[in-house]
Parts: structure tokens; C-alpha cells; sequence
């Protein structure tokens, strides 16, 4: 993979998660105004049980990790294109952050809820595990690590809601352990630029199958849409991400 190319898909992969955070403040900014003057919207409130308040909740939280990842990386190699990813990682997710946080206020609910387990809210019998996470197409992401890869390296990676295991930190799919972060913080050059694309996508692929789960069980139209332009931009950061691993003679994680 030429420089070239991998730089034109990185300034890509960040124009389009911009140009998306944008359109969902816009469209986030709207329906507020419309809910103040009770125009023409459905005055409906989610409960705090439903799945839009279980989504803003956990997503937020999810969210949040990325971008301490982001932070933690940016400051351990001084590699420019994975700097830049880094930043519109950060950037992208702390807005959508915001808006859903914003919602929650909006709503009148609480940001946290005791005794409300993590993913509660997305049923296992939906069927969005792993395969609503990631869709690698037919082009070569096969990696250069260790194995054989064929077709895509994502195949064997589980990281959705079903029988996620809460241990050492990792409240959601995706999300890294603890153990994991603390690695992170100490590596440094292209050993810390391949774990955070690794635990960068494991991430990814969490928040894909979380997002697709709002898609399908979500009752706000603006919340559901934003939910759907993380699918996409995700999607294509993954992407972009596998190219970046196999560029450094690495390729994503397997299942444990």
C-alpha cells in the first residue's frame, strides 16, 4: 500500500466522521428546538428503562474509552497518520459523546442509573453479535502477522452483546480491560501504534453492534440516525485500521 493511498484514506475516513458529527449536532440542534416549542413533534419521552436511555448511557461511557485510548496513543509515537487518526477518533467521538449525554438532560434522565446492569437494554435474541460489526468487502485486509489470513482477519472476533463478560474493566463489547489500557500507556513507536489499531478495532466492533442494536430498537428518529452514521463511519475507520496493521506487519486480534 502506497503512502499516498494510505494517507488519502485516513484524510477520508476523517472527513467523512466530521461531516457526520456535524450533520447529527445539526439534526440533534433541530429536533431540540422543535421539542421546546412543541410544534408539529411527538412529545414522547423514553423511560429510563428504554432502549434510547440504555444506548445515550452506555454508549457514552463506551465512547469515552475511545477517546482516552486517542489521548494515550497521541502522545507515544510520533507517527503522523496515526496521530491524525487518533485525533479524529478523539474528536468525532467526545461530540457524539456530548449530543447523547445531551439527550439524556433533555429527557430528564440520569446519566447513570444504580443497579442498571451494563447493555440491559439490548436483548441477545436480536442478532446483532459479530456479524453487524464489521463487513470487510472482498478486498485484501489478510494482514501480514502470524497465521494464514483469508479473506478477513475479522473472522473469529465475537464482540457483541450476548455473553459479554464484565471483567477487569471492560463494561461492553469492545471496550479495552484495564490490564490492556496499562499497557497502552507504557508502549511507545510502532509497539504502541499497532495495540491501539487492535484494541482500536476490537473497540470498533463493540460499538458497531451496540450502535446497530439502537438502530433496530430505538424509537427517536434522531438518535436512531445518528446510531446509523456510526455504522458507517466505524465500519470505515475498520477499514482503514487493518491497512494501517498491515502496513506495521501486524493484523487485528482474534477472539480469546
Amino acid at each position: 500500500m502506497s503512502a499516498a493511498r494510505s494517507v488519502t484514506r485516513t484524510q477520508w475516513a476523517a472527513i467523512t466522521a466530521v461531516v457526520l458529527a456535524l450533520l447529527f449536532a445539526g439534526t440533534a440542534t433541530v429536533a431540540s428546538a422543535g421539542r421546546d416549542s412543541g410544534a408539529g413533534v411527538d412529545d414522547r419521552t423514553p423511560s429510563a428503562d428504554s432502549a434510547d436511555a440504555g444506548f445515550a448511557r452506555d454508549m457514552a461511557v463506551h465512547h469515552q474509552q475511545a477517546v482516552e485510548m486517542s489521548f494515550i496513543v497521541r502522545d507515544s509515537t510520533d507517527d503522523e497518520e496515526v496521530r491524525r487518526l487518533a485525533y479524529d477518533i478523539a474528536n468525532t467521538q467526545a461530540n457524539q459523546r456530548g449530543m447523547l449525554l445531551g439527550w439524556l438532560d433533555m429527557w430528564g434522565l440520569p446519566k447513570v442509573e444504580a443497579g442498571r446492569e451494563p447493555m440491559a437494554w439490548m436483548a441477545p435474541e436480536a442478532g446483532t453479535g459479530a456479524d453487524a460489526g464489521m463487513d470487510m468487502g472482498s478486498g485484501d485486509h489478510s494482514g501480514t502477522g502470524s497465521g494464514t489470513g483469508s479473506g478477513t482477519d475479522m473472522e473469529g472476533m465475537d464482540h457483541g452483546s450476548a455473553g459479554h463478560e464484565v471483567r477487569d474493566g471492560s463494561l461492553m463489547p469492545g471496550m479495552a480491560t484495564k490490564t490492556e489500557l496499562e499497557q497502552l500507556r507504557k508502549a511507545r513507536g510502532k509497539q504502541a501504534e499497532i495495540l491501539y489499531l487492535q484494541l482500536m478495532t476490537d473497540h470498533h466492533m463493540g460499538g458497531v453492534s451496540m450502535a446497530q442494536g439502537c438502530v433496530e430498537r430505538c424509537e427517536d428518529g434522531t438518535e436512531k440516525a445518528l446510531a446509523e452514521g456510526m455504522v458507517t463511519a466505524q465500519q470505515s475507520e475498520m477499514r482503514l485500521m487493518a491497512d494501517l496493521l498491515k502496513a506495521r506487519g501486524a493484523k487485528p486480534r482474534t477472539a480469546s
